[in-house]
């Protein structure tokens, strides 16, 4: 078997590539899809994403434990499902995307709701292997770091031609045009179904675990842990309206310029700017990160987000140049948070073994992706709500003036407060600063010196 390489780190980047053509595409531009197009209330998509998300996190688990039943085949045991699940995956995808004239609305939500739950429980058959796949590729942890850059380098280039190429094909003349949505989804539906292709074939799986040698769960210890576990507690809090903020910013700003600024192509520039301000940090996050910690360093890009948020809250005679010009200094706040998300889970996982003595990657793993989908599902919900509350109506030409300034408020004072919610959360609630982490580290590796298992 060949050694872990380059081919493995550009197939794991092309799994999280194909994920977010569509995942971003959805993300992006089904709400307006079905605002627009299918004239749809916001307040029941919001309904619709709520129940979904919902439902999600659920379809995770049950489909990761379906997953861990199987055995090892010859060609692994999770890179199979990636490469068989991906083609219904694509095709109900791009059926989301299909507008029928003349139909009614009932008819409309209706196929919204099937369509949407199925490709969302569809997502988790493909996306819960290629998760899982990195911890079989290679034992060696740097190796393991290396296929989460690259997964996040796959993620960003997928968000930056969705966000860019986005905006340009999918509105003519600032108005959604539905044969343009059914077309965007089906380009970016082959290129996903090539991206899960190159990254069964270039990937490996090393590791085959036996599962008879693993030891019987403790459950109560488990539970116990979880529960006296602050860090976990805390940073689910803080990430979990993080999330929610976001998902709200994706989905109002579609708005925000569309209507308010009247011009739906800077959302173009917009998605360039976020994808650059994750790539133009990423290469600092490690030094800063080594000589702050993650805490202080977290702490003080999200209340540069949460300030320039409200700056632009107090701004409202701002064009649209002036208003993505001081959005570029928040982008590269929070953007610093998502790039460190990861390593938060890991001081995390090793306060849990800390308090139980049980390494539980997987449970608190499984813990974190339920409270993203949750928080997804909650982010839905509330866009559309505030997209319906301040008035939103679809069939007008031009919103009125009360519509559009709540759609402003929607889109700046509301992520202001969240932000600094979050900074609250991460600077006086969250235990593990950097002197601490560090003091973790070395009391971990004593007591496992001790107990003679390995690090």
């Amino acid at each position: 078997m060949r050694k872990f390489g380059f081919r493995d780190k550009l197939g794991y980047l092309f799994g999280d590539f194909g994920n977010d053509f569509f995942f971003m595409l959805v993300l992006a531009f089904l709400m307006v899809f079905y605002t627009d197009v299918l004239h749809l209330n916001p307040a029941a998509v919001g309904g619709l994403f709520v129940i979904a998300r919902l439902w999600d996190a659920f379809a995770d688990m049950a489909w990761g434990r379906f997953i861990d039943t199987r055995k090892t085949g010859k060609n692994g045991k999770f890179r199979p499902w990636i490469l068989r699940m991906s083609f219904p995956l694509v095709i109900v995808g791009v059926l989301m995307f299909v507008y029928i004239p003349g139909q009614s609305e009932g008819f409309y939500l209706a196929y919204a709701y099937v369509t949407y739950i199925v490709w969302g429980t569809l997502y988790s058959t493909v996306n819960i292997p290629y998760g899982s796949m990195a911890s079989v590729m290679t034992a060696d942890p740097v190796e393991r770091t290396a296929l989460s850059s690259w997964r996040t380098v796959g993620s960003q280039l997928a968000g930056l031609i969705i966000n860019v190429v986005g905006p340009i094909i999918l509105f003519v003349d600032n108005k959604a045009v539905p044969s343009r949505f059914f077309m965007a989804a089906l380009i970016f539906g082959i290129l996903a179904i090539a991206c899960y292709i190159a990254c069964y074939r270039l990937t490996t799986e090393r590791i085959v675990v036996d599962e008879t040698a693993k030891p019987k769960a403790q459950k109560g210890a488990t539970i116990k842990g979880l529960v006296k576990n602050k860090p976990l507690i805390w940073f689910l809090s803080g990430s979990l309206i993080f999330m929610v903020n976001l998902m709200l910013i994706g989905a109002v700003n579609v708005y925000l310029f569309k209507d308010y600024f009247g011009t739906a192509t800077a959302l173009s520039l917009v998605g360039l700017i976020q994808s650059g301000a994750v790539f133009i940090m990423a290469p600092f996050i490690q030094k800063l990160v080594k000589k702050f910690g993650k805490k202080e360093v977290v702490s003080v890009s999200v209340l540069v987000a949460g300030l320039v948020y409200l700056a632009l809250y107090l701004l409202p005679d701002l064009n649209a140049t002036q208003f993505i010009s001081l959005l570029a200094i928040a982008m590269l706040g929070y953007g610093t948070f998502n790039l460190v998300i990861w390593a938060f889970v890991t001081d995390i996982i090793d306060y849990h073994e800390y308090l139980t003595g049980l390494r539980e990657d997987g449970t608190i793993y499984a813990i974190y992706s339920m409270a993203r989908k949750i928080g997804q599902a909650v982010a839905g919900g509330v866009g559309a709500a505030a997209i319906a509350a301040v008035g939103y109506n679809s069939t007008l030409e031009v919103q009125t003036a009360e519509t559009l300034s709540g759609i402003h408020m929607v889109g700046t004072l509301i992520p202001a407060l969240i932000f600094l919610a979050v900074f609250i959360i991460i600077t006086f609630l969250y235990p593990l600063n950097k002197k601490r982490t560090e003091k973790l580290a070395a009391d971990l590796a004593e007591k496992r010196k001790g107990s003679g298992s390995a690090a």
